[in-house]
């Protein structure tokens, strides 16, 4: 990756205050960005590190204006919204890391299965009998895809993830290493001497267009019928969804939440890390719920706000808080008065 500032400004839609020919290289954090590097301003609690980093090129606001002098040689691009500029750039230069296409000599492909153009195969990725992937789709090292899968153009799949048998990704998914998809549900029904029969697990399940998935994830298959991811749903790393769930369009999922099976979660739902959700229940669209907190019932107000284990609306949980510290102040000050 190597390119001028004006360069930059173009891919940016931005201008550039200063040297329009400063070459840069690399990408840096602000903090510590030497020479060569690009770095971004978005967050003005950063700004002092402008004045003593080293970066060649800075993408800051447009109407950002240096309280001193800046480094020498430090050249500006200025644009419209610099997080959302340098997010480009991170995909622009995410792009110049993938891999050649073409399939490793290490590869094992089923005759059978049907890979798309320009698609980069790495070593030790196994695609089983019946599966097809989509055009232009990357595939790292050790990857598994089972029998009959079905993955979209233009995604990408880190190495180890595991693609079980019968299940379907879209279009420009990004599934990060180790997760797994289509592992078998928990379902277990118990028998009259007290141990239990294992119940097969018979459906798949469906990720949708535009979805990014975490690493060490487990999406199980459905009993029956799906499990389903719908389109431009964001879940983090060490997520756990059970067979049968459903979660709507454009839900984030922050690590380490949990949600049992059956469950229908709606859509551009916020859930914060280490999550509990019972299983069976319906949340609604537009729910926050906050980390750490625990859903034994169904949550039907839209667009609400939860906390707490149970989880509760968001006031009712400060009231509560309130009325804990109260008397828990009561109770100390009747201890203290007895003494």
């Amino acid at each position: 990756m190597e390119q001028t500032a004006a360069e930059l400004a173009v891919l940016l839609e931005g201008s550039v205050s200063g040297n329009p020919e400063a070459r840069i290289r690399k990408l840096g954090k602000i903090e510590s960005a030497g020479p060569g590097s690009v770095t971004f301003l978005a967050n003005m609690e950063y700004e002092k590190f402008v004045y003593s980093c080293n970066a060649t090129v800075v993408v800051v606001d447009r109407e950002f204006k240096p309280k001193q002098d800046l480094p020498s040689g430090m050249t500006l691009v200025k644009v419209e919204d610099p997080y959302r500029a340098f997010a480009t750039l991170l995909e622009a230069y995410d792009n110049i890391l993938k891999r050649d296409e073409g399939v490793h000599s290490s590869a094992i492909v089923h005759p059978d299965a049907i890979i798309g153009k320009g698609c980069a195969i790495g070593p030790g990725v196994v695609i089983d009998k019946g599966a097809v992937i989509g055009d232009r789709s990357e595939l790292r090292a050790n990857v598994y895809i089972g029998r009959d899968v079905t993955i979209g153009f233009d995604s990408m799949f880190f190495s180890g993830v595991r693609i079980l048998d019968r299940c379907i990704i879209g279009n420009s998914c990004t599934i990060q290493a180790g997760t797994i998809v289509g592992s078998d549900g928990f379902g277990f029904a118990p028998k009259d001497d007290g141990s239990y029969a294992k119940v097969p697990q018979t459906g798949n399940v469906i990720i949708e267009d535009n979805c990014d998935i975490g690493a060490l994830c487990t999406l199980d298959r459905a009993t029956l019928g799906s499990t389903i991811v719908r389109k431009g749903c964001k879940l983090d790393n060490l997520i756990q969804i059970a067979h049968n769930v459903v979660i709507g369009e454009k839900t984030v999922i922050a690590a380490q939440t949990g949600i049992a099976g059956s469950t229908t979660i709606g859509s551009q739902c916020l859930i914060g890390g280490q999550v509990g959700i019972g299983g069976h229940l319906k949340i609604a669209n537009g729910s926050r719920i906050a980390a750490k907190s625990g859903v034994s019932a169904s949550l039907l107000t839209t667009n609400g706000t939860y906390q707490g284990n149970p989880a509760m609306p968001i006031k009712a949980f400060q009231r509560f808080q309130i009325a804990l510290r109260k008397l828990v102040r009561a109770e100390r000050t009747k201890e203290k008065q007895k003494t």
